[in-house]
């Protein structure tokens, strides 16, 4: 059975990622603020004995690309990426009328069959307002179908609109009133090209005549053949000074306008007079109160993440505890064998799993804020912090991305505005604390923090933590935009959606894609590294008779034998040796060789540092942050003068590095595929580096200033 290929395509926030979800069953991200998508998605369904490929591009203003995300989307409308499309099913904000339909009119142009599914119709009765739906289809010449995308709404009939649509190909009948002179023009210059054997609609003769000096000069290198008669077509559009992009803007927000007012009715109810979005914005955008309630919000969230993860994270502690102690007489025989099952493999399936509540706790709030539309209030009131360094408000997407991982940072770095400021935002994204982050913070705090401090000054150093990235990202974001990429800051332009209860099945599909892809992608890491990792503590081996006499000779109590012969084995493993050859370097921010090793173990994933520490300190990979046991060996740990090997200082300094330096390989490859080159990548990975050594020496220093 043959499938057809229908766009899915509107502006962005008007509800095209939730009916594509609800059209294909896919799970796609879906939130209240513009910029969710940014590259095409596909799915599939079957109707009517058809099968229907579903396309979903990034939401766009306009086929005059002024980001990256349009431009994709650009490409796949216009077909250049997966061949024309059979049907583009445009999704029309029934709230949103007159902007919208600006975009209908270019997409029009293309002369591909169209079908209108009409977006937000509760919103729209909530003001009083209702749109003839149709009169709209009798304007633009093709199927409206009025759906509410997530309740699943009419959806049948869409399905068969697009069916029939398919079979019939209905093709949009507008005019909006272009200048005699530009009508004209085009249609000469269509039949001279005509006559010389080139095909060409009237909208791509358009559309190139409205191209930048620079591109269209471009366009001609392309296409020598028609060079003539499109210079002297445009040389006379340009005499006539009708190639001003005012005057196509305007003619087609003057038609739109048009539309609206022939369809839009007034509904049974009548509007409130002031909505409750129009209340809640006089407080949540004010210059003042609007940043405080902001800065209490995120300090909430990662408050909860502190103390609502510690209970789940327990029972998946003791779920895999339990499994130890089950298969440990099975494998007990053999020494080497039972290490490696009990120490590698199935403490490094439970140090990943143990992550999973806190990641997936985060990710809620996020998920919350988000289909709350509150999130495109926070871009709002950032884009007053951002502005100086040379970023608007509309980094702050793909900065709060980055938040859960910063690998989807790194792409939604493609709603920035130009290539320069793009550049920038996908540079310092990765300085946001991701989740991967989490677990260092959460140990170390734990131990060090809250039993000295409490829990108060705890919630506030992991939120502190966070913080630190943004802090920091701003000078950063202003030396790269002065001395290196020479940007200029753009204006922010960002719409409002109205608030609204979040939807719980969204939710639900964020926290499931989230898990997934932590289990398969960083929790295979985590799994391969805890293995890789237990392999270079474990070999060479000492002899177990040699290593308790060696104990017995220096004096070592019975009760610490084993201990320390465990000590021992680390000290004289690969893992240790590597460890002690790179100690001079890191002393000066207070690490010994078994910080340092832990930290080299994590340069492949941040999330392995927790099991690296668990076996580094004799304990196996099976402990978490909230174990007990490595808290204990951590705090007992010692330089060879006998100083505790952590302090509070020591465990802020490095919290720190964690906080600021790049370990992550998913994230360097990403950084490699979003600037098609390696050389940002490295760059970033050693700027990174370099702040996150220089910051935890900087601890260091302070702490021996204060005394500790």
């Amino acid at each position: 059975m043959a499938s057809h290929l229908v766009i899915v395509a509107g502006n962005p926030n008007a509800g095209k990622t939730t009916l594509f979800n609800s059209l294909t069953g896919s799970t796609q991200k879906v939130a209240n603020y513009p910029g969710v998508t940014v590259e095409s998605v596909e799915g599939q369904y079957s109707f009517d004995g058809e099968t229907i490929r579903c396309v979903d591009v990034p939401g766009l203003y306009s086929l005059k690309a002024a980001s990256e995300d349009e431009r994709v989307a650009t490409d796949v409308i216009l077909g250049r990426q997966e061949g024309k499309p059979e049907l583009v099913v445009y999704v029309l904000d029934a709230t949103n009328l007159e902007r919208n339909l600006f975009l209908f009119t270019q997409i029009a142009e293309s002369q591909v069959p169209m079908v209108i599914a009409l977006t937000m119709p509760d919103r729209l009765q909530a003001k009083g307002k209702r749109i003839d739906v149709e009169r709209l289809r009798s304007e633009l010449g093709v199927p409206v179908v009025s759906v509410i995308a997530h309740q699943d709404r009419k959806l049948d009939a869409l399905k068969r609109a697009i069916n029939d649509a398919l079979r019939d190909r209905p093709i949009p009948s507008i005019d909006f009133g272009l200048p005699v002179g530009m009508q004209s023009t085009i249609r000469e210059l269509s039949e001279r090209l005509a006559r010389i054997g080139v095909d060409a609609s009237q909208a791509e003769i358009r559309r190139n005549l409205y191209e930048p000096p620079e591109l269209f000069q471009l366009f001609l290198e392309d296409f020598p053949e028609i060079a003539e008669p499109f210079t002297e077509a445009r040389n006379r559009l340009e005499a006539e000074d009708l190639l001003r992009p005012s005057v196509d803007v305007t003619s087609r927000y003057e038609w739109s306008a048009k539309i609206q007012s022939l369809v839009l009715r007034d509904a049974e109810k009548p509007a409130k007079t002031v909505s409750i979005t129009d209340r809640l914005d006089k407080v949540l955008t004010h210059r003042f109160w609007g940043l405080t309630i902001f800065v209490l919000v995120m300090y909430g969230v990662f408050q909860s993440i502190y103390t609502v993860a510690a209970p789940m994270m327990a029972g998946i502690e003791d779920v895999f505890g339990r499994l130890q102690d089950a298969i440990r007489p099975m494998v007990s025989q053999n020494e080497i064998l039972e290490s490696f099952i009990i120490d590698g493999l199935i403490a490094g399936v439970g140090g990943m799993l143990v992550f999973l509540p806190q990641i997936l706790i985060l990710f809620f709030f996020i998920a919350v804020l988000e289909g709350s539309g509150y999130l495109a209030r926070a871009a709002f009131l950032m884009d007053r912090l951002l502005g100086w360094c040379g970023l608007n408000g509309r980094a702050f997407i793909p900065f709060l991305s980055s938040y859960a991982c910063a690998i989807p940072g790194i792409m939604a770095a493609r709603v920035m505005p130009d290539s320069k400021s793009r550049l920038a935002t996908i540079l310092v994204a990765p300085l946001m604390s991701c989740s991967a982050r989490l677990p260092v913070y959460v140990l170390l705090i734990g131990t060090f923090i809250e039993p000295q401090y409490g829990a108060f000054w705890a919630g506030f150093s992991l939120f502190a933590m966070h913080l630190l990235g943004l802090v920091v990202a701003i000078p950063v974001v202003y030396v790269l935009n002065r001395k290196m990429l020479k940007a200029r800051r753009l204006p922010f332009v960002l719409e409002l959606p109205p608030y609204q209860w979040p939807k719980w099945r969204d939710i639900w599909l964020t926290l499931v894609n989230r898990g997934k892809v932590f289990v398969k992608t960083a929790g295979t890491i985590i799994v391969f590294m805890s293995i890789l990792i237990w392999a270079a503590a474990s070999f060479p081996r000492f002899s177990p008779a040699d290593a308790v006499a060696e104990a017995a000779k220096v004096g070592v109590p019975e009760e610490r034998a084993e201990q320390w012969v465990q000590e021992k084995q680390l000290e004289n493993s690969v893992l240790g040796r590597f460890g002690k050859a790179i100690e001079p370097v890191f002393i000066p921010a207070g690490f010994d060789w078994r910080i340092t090793t832990a930290i080299l173990s994590a340069f492949p994933a941040r999330e392995t540092i927790v099991p690296s520490l668990g076996i580094i300190f004799s304990l196996g990979g099976e402990v978490d942050e909230s174990s007990g046991d490595l808290q204990s060996a951590m705090k007992r740990a010692t330089w060879p003068d006998g100083r505790p090997l952590f302090t509070v200082w020591t465990a802020i300094g490095l919290m720190v590095f964690f906080a600021l330096c790049a370990q992550c390989m998913a994230t360097l490859a990403t950084v490699k595929r979003e600037t098609n080159s390696w050389k940002w990548a490295v760059f970033m990975f050693c700027y990174m580096t370099a702040l996150a050594y220089v910051g935890a020496v900087a601890v260091n220093y302070l702490g021996k200033l204060f005394g500790a």
